[in-house]
């Protein structure tokens, strides 16, 4: 059989290679096949089109700027494919109202921490800031590989919600006042605006506390409506113009020593995805917690600089205003595992990984 073939070319007849009729024939299988209706496979990725709440507004380092972060990442790493617009606070939801719209499906996604949702779900404080708790590789270690994501899983689902971890911050700052505290059983009395499971433990000490969303701290700052405050780090609060009212910022975050951010999804939308769309919305939400970490350490120091030229005293706590503190939490966490199972079951799983973890810190790092 010969292996050259002929074929017109107008008005001229030429011999062709038989590899070159083999490639024109795979071209015209090629052809049929691309007009042939999508698959099912594919056609799961159809584009995705989300409306993502947030709790912070985007002007605000890492709180806001990690949520429009996602929202770029996202587009990039999946070609256009999911589109995952970020709004402003208040323009679709209150922002301590996105968990409720979030489980009902009144917006797909909301960009948030876990420990706003503690007054509806207690178990949840337990994954956003432990006081006294870890610094973000125990916390991160724990979560991944020590049982933590398992529980969170759990919890988010029985709300009808998927939440990916997808920030992470440095340690917090504790506590903003008009006038200098020279001892914890001082902040007896006070109003403050205060975070999770630090303001059930100032509770102890006659605080009244409570949770202001970001728009409305500094105005309750200002007119009086509380005494003092903690937000987040010295790079936020610069930025949140707290020195312009109070003068001494005390440290360290014992109630903050690092804090999860965590994209919350309406599962049934979640369960739409393809795998690749899921995969994709978890490996920025991984780079988005390695962002943050090396983000927040990097921006606090020329902030503190800049407070202490705008008069702002830096304050520490003493050893035995934090050993109060310390007890204080301690009967808190008491007081939760008793009162919730999920919580008991959460707080148990990370008790354990902590303690097994303190001998590799112990010998692994450096006092």
């Amino acid at each position: 059989m010969s292996n050259v073939v002929q074929f017109v070319d107008g008005n001229n007849r030429r011999d062709c290679p038989m590899t070159l009729a083999k490639h024109m024939r795979q071209a015209v299988l090629a052809m049929m096949v691309a007009a042939l209706p999508i698959s099912g496979a594919a056609a799961a990725d159809s584009k995705v089109k989300w409306k993502m709440a947030a709790t912070f507004p985007s002007s605000l380092p890492q709180l806001g700027t990690l949520g429009k972060r996602l929202e770029d990442q996202i587009a990039k790493v999946s070609g256009g494919n999911i589109e995952i617009r970020f709004y402003e606070p208040n323009a679709l939801v209150p922002p301590l109202e996105v968990f409720d719209a979030v489980s009902m499906g009144a917006v797909d996604a909301a960009f948030s921490t876990p420990g706003f949702w503690g007054g509806k779900v207690p178990a949840l404080q337990v994954f956003a800031a432990l006081p006294f708790g870890p610094a973000a590789p125990e916390y991160m270690a724990w979560f991944y590989f020590g049982g933590g994501k398992e529980i969170f899983d759990e919890i988010y689902a029985k709300y009808g919600i998927k939440s990916v971890m997808c920030g992470m911050l440095a340690p917090e700052g504790s506590g903003w006042f008009k006038k200098e505290v020279l001892s914890v059983d001082d902040l007896n009395g006070m109003k403050l605006r205060f975070f999770g499971l630090g303001a059930k433990a100032l509770g102890k000490f006659g605080v009244s506390a409570q949770l202001l969303a970001a728009p409305d701290v500094y105005p309750a700052l200002d007119r009086g409506v509380i005494d003092g405050l903690e937000f987040v780090q010295p790079a936020i609060d610069l930025k949140m113009g707290f020195w312009q009212i109070a003068k001494y910022y005390y440290f360290p975050g014992w109630h903050q020593q690092s804090t999860f951010f965590d994209l919350m999804m309406n599962k049934a939308q979640w369960d739409k995805l393809s795998p690749t769309q899921q995969a994709q919305i978890e490996s920025v939400c991984g780079d988005n917690v390695r962002y943050g970490i090396a983000e927040g350490e990097a921006i606090q120091l020329p902030a503190l600089k800049e407070l202490q030229e705008k008069g702002v005293t830096i304050k520490k706590w003493s050893d035995e205003d934090l050993k109060k503190l310390h007890v204080a939490v301690d009967e808190v966490i008491a007081e939760q595992v008793a009162a919730d199972p999920d919580f008991a079951r959460a707080y148990a799983s990370f008790s354990a990984f902590r303690k097994d973890y303190a001998t590799w810190k112990d010998i692994g790092y450096l006092k």
